[in-house]
């Protein structure tokens, strides 16, 4: 039986990852704020190093492998933000990482994990097929397979952006946190509640294949189909033998919300003009959920920003107006 996860365990991974990540800055958006009569601010984890939160859970996952685990190497697959994480980790711990992906996956974000020394595996057209490659790897290297997110060090890496957010402002009513396979969801949510039992989480996806919230309202870990999506880093499956963040999702959170891929376009515009941040689609769900009025009463509000590892050829045509289609299968 697993054991559970707890707020030693953040502030253990708080400890082993000081130093390897930055304390990003908690900035005050003036236009959310007038647009819902609340105060809104963005934690800027999209100016992590490797340009997203991912490093938090993937140092602290890499930094407590044994000596032996370090000798053979690590193994994940990714949509693109934690392989770039997972393979700056592993660089600087001296340690081989191989990542997996499907062909979905950005080129931009293939070449930025290529950039961190990393070596690519591209398998098939969804996160489970690109899996298959990492258990051949663990089963016939004797590699360590460190997951994106149903890991205890993962979730509770990710955890740490809880314990900041909290410091920075106490009087938070409301977090929205970006939504795919859980670990910053479950992390950041058994923090702050542990913190704050009051608090609002609210867990934001997008509308074109969001295998967690339909895996909460079948009851089960549930299988879909990838689509091309703007926020391409919340796509993929939660794995039909779920450790975690299935069950962490579905009791610390207090609301689920979808977005369209033109709520999205419109959070990245948002992002750019009025606050002057380039962040990708998956970072920009929690500004367009607010933007389309889609929470309620938030209060004093949180979005959490996760990411910036966004095609510059794409985010320049979203904030030029165009209308980027991205529905063709």
């Amino acid at each position: 039986m697993k054991e559970p996860i707890t707020l030693g365990d953040v502030l253990s991974a708080r400890k082993t990852i000081a130093g390897h990540v930055i304390h990003t800055p908690l900035r005050p958006s003036a236009s959310l704020s007038e647009q819902i009569g609340s105060p809104v601010w963005l934690k800027c984890e999209h100016q992590q190093y490797t340009g997203s939160f991912k490093l938090r859970g993937a140092a602290n996952a890499v930094l407590k492998l044994s000596p032996e685990q370090k000798e053979k190497g690590v193994v994940g697959v990714s949509t693109g933000n934690y392989g770039r994480a997972l393979a700056n980790a592993a660089r600087n711990a001296g340690v081989r990482a191989v990542i997996c992906m499907s062909e979905l996956v950005p080129k931009n974000k293939v070449e930025g994990i290529r950039a961190q020394g990393a070596e690519i595996c591209i398998s098939g057209t969804s996160q489970d097929e690109a899996q298959k490659e990492v258990d051949r790897l663990v089963s016939e290297k004797g590699m360590t397979m460190l997951p994106p997110f149903d890991h205890a060090d993962i979730i509770a890496g990710q955890g740490t952006l809880g314990l900041e957010i909290l410091e920075q402002l106490p009087e938070t009513d409301t977090l929205l946190v970006p939504l795919s396979g859980g670990g910053l969801l479950a992390g950041v949510a058994l923090a702050a509640k542990s913190i704050n039992p009051a608090i609002r989480v609210v867990g934001i996806s997008m509308e074109r294949g969001c295998a967690m919230i339909t895996s909460l309202q079948e009851g089960k870990p549930t299988a879909v189909r990838e689509l091309p999506t703007l926020a391409d880093s919340l796509g993929g499956g939660i794995g039909q033998n779920n450790q975690y963040t299935f069950d962490m999702c579905a009791d610390l959170t207090d609301d689920f919300v979808l977005v369209n891929e033109a709520q999205i376009a419109d959070g990245i515009r948002a992002a750019y003009h009025d606050d002057q941040q380039v962040i990708e689609g998956a970072a920009a769900v929690g500004i367009a959920a607010l933007r389309a009025g889609l929470i309620d009463n938030p209060g004093t509000t949180v979005v959490l920003s996760t990411g910036c590892n966004i095609d510059m050829d794409l985010h320049k045509r979203i904030v030029g107006g165009e209308d980027v289609d991205l529905m063709a299968e």
